[in-house]
């Protein structure tokens, strides 16, 4: 359980349509309070997002497709669409997978919750992906439920403890279920998705790079698959072995702070955030190793991904959760420059440099943090 980037870059209009097709989809609804139908995707960088009419309960959608995406179809009413409890809502939303030069029919009865797609395969291969992930989110279940007790009571450390056997969780599940497909797969049209994945939110690009290789040729060239390929590139720069990158940010006084006037020192650079629950579950951990090694040639550096405006809620939260180390940031949330120049996608998220600088580890939590710090400061 992480704190996610959700932010969507504008880019250019769609490249490489000549390693694609044109998309066919038509549908019927049998719902009259059905008046628009959205579908969104992403295909590389770009974001898309068209709007179609229904009329007498049909429609239909034909656009260029330059890669095999997975879309939101977005059902949308002036009316309530679907109830939960005490909640409403006038849309209902729903993935459908996408391919270029295929012809797609959405049929959609009784409810909008009872939608059946066809002539897709790559949407048959990612529902047959989504029910194996199903099975271990009733694994989840009992873990998921007991954090939530835990935050509800306040017990950062027990709620801590249980994220991090929920992440483990997770974990397996995408090693099982994405990393067996990949190795069964590779030329399947949905195969860069589960890539996407398996690889999680923290690139690994000594495990990823071998399964992107065995992509097709389609896959690796296609806007996604450029984009993810930048993406590996960027995580290499961080990888474990290579020499931090260095950066200069200012710190809560305002001066200017370089990552590199550190050296000498362990320094765990410490990406967070004040609004970041999971940040905040993690910090007493962080705190627990600062005190017990700030006199071995230990310190920190907190990165904080705050947004623009909010300096007083990133002191704040300092204060509160007592990080009595160096602290810089731009405010500039998902933007932060040295997030953006690390590859951050998700936080809390660190890395572990040795005095000249030289990252040792990446992404330390709870006893895996203080294990290494025992390790390499004993």
């Amino acid at each position: 359980m992480k704190c996610i980037s959700l932010l969507l870059l504008s880019a250019l209009p769609l490249a490489g349509i000549a390693q694609g097709g044109e998309l066919k989809l038509k549908g019927s609804i049998s719902i009259p309070a059905v008046k628009w139908v959205q579908v969104s995707f992403r295909s590389g960088t770009d974001k898309v997002r068209d709007s179609i009419r229904v009329e007498k309960g049909t429609y239909k959608y034909k656009r260029p497709l330059a890669e095999p995406v997975l879309a939101t179809v977005t059902y949308l009413s002036d009316s309530v669409l679907v109830r939960k409890g005490e909640r409403s809502s006038n849309s209902y939303a729903f993935p459908v997978f996408l391919e270029p030069g295929s012809s797609i029919e959405i049929r959609t009865t009784d409810s909008v919750q009872n939608n059946r797609v066809s002539g897709s395969t790559a949407h048959t291969q990612y529902l047959a992906l989504n029910d194996q992930t199903k099975e271990y989110d009733k694994i989840e279940e009992p873990y998921v439920a007991a954090f939530y007790q835990a935050s509800k009571a306040q017990n950062k450390t027990e709620a801590a403890r249980i994220e991090h056997q929920i992440d483990s969780i997770d974990a397996v599940m995408r090693e099982k279920v994405y990393g067996g497909f990949l190795q069964s797969n590779p030329g399947s049209p949905v195969a860069l998705y589960a890539l996407r994945e398996y690889a999680g939110y923290y690139l690994d690009p000594a495990k990823v790079t071998p399964l992107f290789a065995r992509l097709s040729q389609s896959a690796q060239k296609s806007p996604s698959g450029v984009a993810f390929s930048a993406e590996l590139d960027k995580a290499r720069l961080t990888a474990v072995g290579n020499v931090a990158p260095d950066f200069v940010m200012n710190d809560t006084l305002d001066h200017p702070l370089s990552l590199s006037s550190l050296r000498g020192k362990y320094v765990l650079v410490d990406f967070w955030a004040s609004w970041c629950g999971p940040c905040r579950r993690e910090n007493p951990n962080v705190v627990k190793a600062f005190q017990a090694y700030q006199g071995k040639n230990f310190t920190i550096l907190g990165v904080s991904l705050d947004r623009p405006g909010k300096k007083e809620n990133w002191l704040k939260a300092i204060h509160d959760d007592g990080l009595t180390w160096n602290h810089v940031s731009d405010l500039q949330w998902w933007d932060n420059a040295a997030a953006k120049q690390y590859g951050i996608q998700a936080i809390p998220a660190n890395l572990l440099l040795d005095p000249e600088g030289k990252i040792i580890a990446k992404n330390l939590s709870g006893d895996e943090l203080q294990s290494k710090l025992a390790e390499v400061l004993h």
